[in-house]
């Protein structure tokens, strides 16, 4: 399971990754083509739905490597247990968060696929193609943190470390 766990967090990484790289082709395009008199509709809106892509797939990967930002000058202040304690209790307070998150990113592609929401730019998308990576990257971001919650509860100190963690 570990590996299969650490395998899904790498490809959303890679994915957030390639859709970043589609960020720049689709810029790349739009100042190219514009130079040259032509008009390619959507461009800045297929921009903007590979951006959001890349935040969203790249949350797990992100939150895995230890690379979120976190404020540690109180768990580093506080003795091991207790140390230990806070950073359960704050990561059960990102699990009820990542859960909504994922449970409202679904519910906004179910409704804009009901509805037949379309995007306002000259590219017409429908939008719940886009928004699907969001709920994907949401619903992954949350295993994620479900993962280490449970793996903190077991002991299991961080695998990748950013920050310095004082648990004994």
């Amino acid at each position: 399971m570990r590996r299969f766990l650490d395998s899904l967090y790498l490809v959303s990484g890679g994915l957030a990754a390639i859709f970043t790289v589609g960020v720049l082709v689709a810029v790349v395009m739009s100042i190219a083509t514009r130079q040259l008199g032509v008009h390619i509709g959507g461009l800045d809106a297929y921009a903007g739905y590979s951006m959001a892509a890349a935040g969203f797939l790249a949350l797990a990967h992100t939150f895995k490597s230890g690379e979120h930002i976190r404020v540690t000058l109180l768990l580093s202040a506080l003795p091991g247990k207790g140390s230990l304690r806070l950073d359960i209790f704050a990561l059960l307070v990102a699990c009820v968060i990542a859960a909504n998150l994922c449970w409202f990113s679904g519910k906004l592609v179910l409704d804009s696929y009901a509805y037949n929401d379309i995007s306002t730019s000259d590219d017409a998308t429908p939008l719940w193609i886009p928004q699907v990576a969001m709920a994907v990257g949401t619903f992954i971001f949350f295993i994620a943190v479900v993962d280490e919650t449970i793996r903190r509860c077991k002991g299991i100190p961080e695998t990748k470390h950013a920050e310095e963690t004082h648990y004994e």
